[in-house]
C-alpha cells in the first residue's frame, strides 16, 4: 500500500489531513484527562468521610479498651462505647462508596470522551485513507512493472467524462488499437488522480 501521494499538492493535504487527525485525537484525549482530574477532585467529601470516619473509630476503639479496666460496669460500658466504633467504621464505608462512585464516574467519563471522537475518526478519516493506499499502491505497482495498459483501461472506467472528453479522438478506440500515445495519456491521467507521478 501506499500512504502518501508524489505530487506535492496532494501529498500536502494528505500529510495536512494526518497531523488534523492527530490533533483531534490528542485534543480529546487531553480534554478528557483534564474532565477526569476535575471529577475526580469531587472525592474530597468521601476522602473526609474515610478521615473521619476511621478517626472516630479509633477514638471509640481507645475508649472501650480503657472502659474495659473500670470495676464493675466496665464491660458495659466498652459495648455501648464499641457502637459508637461500628458508626464510624459506617462513616468510612460510606465515604469509601462516594470514593468509588467519583471515580468509576471519572473513568467512564474519560473514556466516553475519548472513544466517541476516536470512533468518529476510525469510521470517517480512515476508511478514505486506507481506499486511497490501497488504489495508489495497485496504480505505482501498474506503473513500475510497466502495465499501462491496465492503467489505461481502469482510467477509461474511473476518469471523469470532462477529463476523457479532452482527448483529441476517441480514447477507447485508441485503448483497442494499442496505440501508445492514447495509452501513455490515458496511464498518466490514472495516476495524477491518484497523485502520482507518470511513468519515466
Amino acid at each position: 500500500m501506499t500512504w502518501y501521494a508524489d505530487r506535492p499538492a496532494r501529498l500536502g493535504r494528505q500529510v495536512l489531513a494526518d497531523l488534523l487527525a492527530v490533533a483531534w485525537v490528542w485534543f480529546w484525549v487531553d480534554l478528557a484527562l483534564g474532565v477526569r482530574d476535575g471529577v475526580l477532585r469531587l472525592r474530597a467529601p468521601g476522602d473526609g468521610l474515610v478521615s473521619a470516619g476511621q478517626g472516630l473509630s479509633d477514638t471509640f476503639r481507645d475508649a472501650a479498651d480503657r472502659a474495659r479496666d473500670v470495676p464493675l460496669v466496665g464491660g458495659r460500658l466498652a459495648d455501648a462505647l464499641g457502637r459508637g466504633q461500628d458508626a464510624g467504621g459506617s462513616m468510612v464505608g460510606a465515604g469509601q462508596t462516594q470514593i468509588e462512585a467519583v471515580e468509576s464516574t471519572a473513568q467512564w467519563l474519560a473514556i466516553a470522551l475519548i472513544a466517541l471522537p476516536v470512533a468518529f475518526l476510525l469510521v470517517s478519516w480512515l476508511p478514505l485513507r486506507v481506499r486511497y493506499a490501497r488504489r495508489a499502491g495497485a496504480a505505482k505497482r501498474l506503473r513500475d512493472t510497466g502495465r499501462e495498459d491496465l492503467l489505461a483501461l481502469r482510467a477509461l472506467n474511473e476518469l471523469s467524462l470532462r477529463r476523457l472528453a479532452a482527448f483529441d479522438g476517441d480514447p477507447v478506440e485508441g485503448w483497442r488499437r494499442r496505440d501508445p500515445e492514447v495509452i501513455r495519456a490515458l496511464a498518466a491521467g490514472q495516476l495524477a488522480a491518484a497523485g502520482l507521478r507518470p511513468p519515466r
